[in-house]
């Protein structure tokens, strides 16, 4: 269990982290949400004692991270897996970190077979790829065994195969009925891997909740029309209650109203259908609209940088 309890930090005037209060349970894969500047990797910074925090605390199990006697016993952390000195080699990199923590030697031929770097053990670390070194950095975070598994886009320059394997590493974890918290911003892969959502903006929590209910929640489901009597279907769906919008060639996107019921209103007026899909709000959409006034850099528009000639940014926040 990870405990976050007011956690604050502060940069000069910029909140990095402001009153940021949730737990991360055992047991399931908890994913960690939130645009660019959110303050998602200062907070897993906090949590494992790698900055202070200016107020508030972040507990593991009940302790801070400092007060863990063998701390890579009891958690594994990838925040950033490029930070290996780049001529050690694979396996000494893994032997030093164990030795450090009192882990068997054995145990670092066993995470090495584990994440597919045992014919690389030899390799100096500057000489991999990023796909191979986020591997390398995972196999650090499971060296010990631990409990507690923190990981900061894991999947970065992973091949379509390690993006799966990550995938099914992670719920592999959580069923074994540890804690996993990972941050993403690939919305398709955290919809796949995630049970539960932490997602924040500006520091702050937007969102605590499962990942069904959290879709459910931000969905707007709509239906896409198409006939040749659009106006007339418009208007009689609206006579019923729908909230309708005219699209290019003949199309309709219809909200408020179910397929059945766009259905039955056609029949009843005679009117013809040539498609009838209903869409339902992804992760993406639903994260987006939540997210909307928490993105701290965002493009302008489309077509160039504009009169501006750069990026725009609406308020501070933390990485």
């Amino acid at each position: 269990m990870i405990e976050l309890r007011r956690l604050t930090k502060r940069h000069g005037e910029v909140r990095a982290v402001d009153d940021l209060s949730f737990d991360v349970r055992p047991g399931i894969v908890t994913g960690f949400l939130g645009p660019n500047g959110a303050g998602k990797t200062t907070t897993m910074r906090l949590i494992l004692g790698l900055d202070a925090p200016t107020g508030g605390t972040a507990t593991i199990r009940g302790r801070r991270y400092a007060d863990l006697p063998v701390p890579m016993r009891e958690v594994g952390a990838l925040l950033e897996a490029r930070a290996v000195h780049p001529r050690r080699r694979v396996r000494d990199h893994l032997l030093y970190l164990a030795q450090s923590n009192g882990i068997p030697r054995r145990r670092v031929e066993e995470v090495l077979g584990l994440v597919g770097l045992s014919p690389a053990a030899g390799r100096r670390a500057g000489g991999l790829s990023l796909g191979m070194g986020q591997r390398l950095g995972i196999a650090a975070a499971l060296l010990g065994d631990p409990g507690v598994l923190i990981f900061d886009e894991p999947v970065n320059g992973l091949d379509p195969e390690g993006v799966v394997w990550v995938r099914t590493l992670m719920r592999d974890l959580a069923a074994e009925g540890r804690t996993v918290l990972v941050s993403s911003h690939l919305m398709g892969e955290t919809a796949l891997t995630a049970d539960h959502l932490v997602i924040i903006g500006r520091g702050r929590l937007l969102a605590d909740t499962g990942l069904a209910e959290f879709v459910r929640a931000n969905s707007r489901d709509t239906v896409v029309v198409r006939t040749p009597e659009a106006p007339e279907l418009a208007h009689r769906l609206r006579e019923a209650g729908a909230a309708v919008r005219r699209e290019p060639e003949d199309t309709l996107t219809v909200t408020g109203a179910e397929s059945a019921v766009i259905a039955k209103v056609a029949m009843t007026h005679g009117i013809v259908l040539h498609e009838l899909t209903p869409h339902r709000t992804s992760l993406e959409e639903a994260y987006m609209e939540l997210t909307r006034g928490s993105v701290e850099f965002g493009a302008s528009g489309s077509g160039g940088l504009g009169a501006s000639g750069g990026l725009g940014a609406s308020g501070g926040g933390g990485r």
